[in-house]
């Protein structure tokens, strides 16, 4: 695997707060790799961290070849980026916003209004470059960013939750744009809360208090923290003591409540009739497929045990 993003023991500490502690890894040419956490748990200070915006406390990255400790201009020029939050002027067109971070790039004359027109057709925004910024739908808006942070063609695009407050439709339209720019050759580092867009990328790294101790393929991840089998338990009447009736069956690992119903993980050896057997005739007992919420929540799990065994026995 040729690296565009090479990370080494990466840390930023905020006086006695450690946003990032002591992060590797490495990320491929062309690859999507999504960069997964709750909120606080460190994905925007590492971003920051791999787009040269803010230093290192400790360790160091290489994006491109350029480190970010010492060359953090070079790593700016050699990027784009689209933060979480709205990057664009409002009150400018379309065309104009597109014009200014062209400039911003280098970019001028014949060469960057073909290059904008290049963009416009890749986020398929041909015809709306003379529309206000501000009067877009989210989801235009963001295909807008998008273009901004492309315009002169970065070898790694960093994608800090780039379809937070967007509709489903235009999220499915978006990354449909991402994948195209991936099998172009462009290395996609993308930063998410949905879970379900995670799935689209080919390896997921997941973040608790600053580190990372999970990363894999998602199939590889599901396989690692979800072994056994997922059931969906559902039924109109279900009794009031279903966790415990549930928990007591041989071989349940975990049950969660999930709606109206309840998300289940057992032994291979488990049967729908050990699970419904238990609640009742109305019960119905579903296998269902493993999710990376499921992942990330084993992920939290296991964080949490290993930090209360820490210090336990710091107390003894």
């Amino acid at each position: 695997m040729t690296a565009s993003i090479v990370v080494e023991h990466l840390t930023r500490r905020f006086g006695s707060f450690t946003a990032v502690d002591d992060v590797s890894f490495e990320v491929g040419r062309g690859e999507i790799f999504g960069y997964l956490g709750a909120n606080g748990a460190g994905k925007t200070t590492t971003i920051r961290m791999l787009c040269g915006l803010v230093p290192p406390t400790a360790g160091d990255a290489r994006v491109t070849g350029h480190s970010i400790g010492r060359h953090p201009e070079q790593v700016k020029q050699a990027i784009g980026y689209m933060s979480q939050r709205f990057s664009l002027y409002p009150e400018l067109r379309v065309g104009e916003n597109l014009s200014f971070f062209g400039g911003a790039y280098g970019l001028w004359g014949r060469g960057l209004r073909s290059r904008i027109d290049e963009v416009l057709e890749l986020v398929d925004l041909v015809g709306h470059e003379h529309d206000r910024t501000s009067d877009l739908p989210g989801g235009m808006r963001q295909r807008v960013a998008l273009a901004g942070a492309i315009l002169h063609r970065p070898a790694v695009v960093f994608l800090d939750e780039p379809t937070a407050g967007v509709d489903p439709v235009a999220r499915r339209r978006f990354w449909s744009l991402i994948r195209r720019l991936s099998a172009e050759g462009t290395t996609i580092f993308v930063t998410t809360h949905y879970m379900d867009e995670a799935e689209y990328c080919a390896r997921v790294g997941l973040m608790v208090a600053g580190r990372l101790p999970a990363l894999d393929s998602p199939a590889g991840l599901k396989a690692t923290y979800v072994p056994g089998r997922v059931w969906s338990v559902q039924g109109p009447h279900l009794p009031r003591d279903t966790r415990a009736r549930l928990s007591a069956v041989e071989g349940v690992t975990e049950v969660q409540s999930m709606g109206a119903g309840w998300r289940v993980r057992t032994e291979e050896r488990v049967q729908a009739a050990d699970l419904a057997g238990p609640l009742g005739p109305d019960a119905v007992a579903t296998l269902d497929a493993a999710t990376l919420e499921d992942v990330f929540l084993a992920v939290v799990n296991a964080d949490a045990q290993k930090a209360g065994t820490a210090r336990a026995l710091g107390g003894a």
